[in-house]
């Protein structure tokens, strides 16, 4: 296992965040999931499992990262570029956020990151 380190600290920090669609609506199809997938992926640790009304991301972050600024920045930009890009999306969620304002965030209690995507791959997490 690889860690990560900065000038006075080594670490290896791993979040699971899920995020669900405002009113749980099932507007994630297979484009909006390839789409957020190729547009997000780059700002997790290369893994979104997307539902039809919540995804899964995995990401790692440092000791100092404020996670809640990074996540809400996260909602907002992926809100806005999906309804800009799906506008049947954009009538279902007319003034709303795409996400709702809650979200879980777990860290992975150091178990290795192929376990934690293998869990959320095959044990059907909703």
């Amino acid at each position: 296992m690889k860690l990560d380190s900065n000038n006075h600290s080594v670490f290896l920090m791993y979040y699971h965040l899920v995020l669900v669609v405002k009113y749980r609506r099932k507007v994630i199809d297979d484009t909006i999931s390839d789409y957020a997938k190729d547009k997000f992926v780059s700002l997790s640790e290369k893994y979104m499992e997307p539902r039809m009304d919540h995804v899964h991301l995995l990401f790692k972050a440092q000791p100092n990262s404020e996670l809640s600024t990074f996540i809400n920045a996260y909602k907002s930009a992926s809100s806005r570029l999906i309804k800009k890009d799906f506008p049947h999306v954009r009538k279902k969620l007319w003034k709303e956020m795409f996400w709702s304002r809650s979200f879980c965030l777990l860290t992975t209690g150091g178990s290795p990151i192929e376990v934690v995507k293998k869990y959320i791959e095959n044990q059907g997490i909703k």
